[in-house]
């Protein structure tokens, strides 16, 4: 699968502190990376609608078993409230157990440098 590219559900006012999260999973077997895919489409119709979200992309690497996510967020209860609703709360309950190993970050940018690239957050999360 190919890097999902920056969606952009609702844009950043401009000069506006944005709050940033990125995630590394690497899950245990190559049935649990093929789980997760089969799961990325209803999270990412569910991101492209979240309220506070400014945008979001998602690499993922399924023959290494491993998935990148970087998004873009009013603040830090608007990701919570993403994280904790609609089809990610299950779904990263149900893939917890398959996972090997996961890392997160967050940070804060002005929306001037909105979209994101990855450079950061590969740094951040390696």
């Amino acid at each position: 699968m190919p890097t999902l590219p920056w969606t952009v559900p609702n844009p950043a006012p401009p000069g506006a502190e944005v709050h940033v999260f990125a995630s590394r999973f690497e899950t245990r077997t190559l049935w649990g990376a093929l789980r997760f895919l089969a799961r990325t489409p209803g999270v990412w119709r569910q991101v492209s609608r979240a309220p506070g979200a400014y945008g979001a992309t998602l690499k993922a690497e399924p023959f290494k078993r491993t998935f990148w996510t970087l998004s873009a967020w009013e603040s830090p209860a608007a990701l919570k409230d993403f994280a904790r609703s609609g089809t990610h709360a299950p779904t990263s309950r149900g893939l917890s157990a398959r996972m090997r190993d996961a890392k997160f970050a967050t940070w804060q940018v002005s929306s001037e440098e909105l979209p994101l690239d990855w450079t950061e957050a590969f740094r951040r999360l390696t």
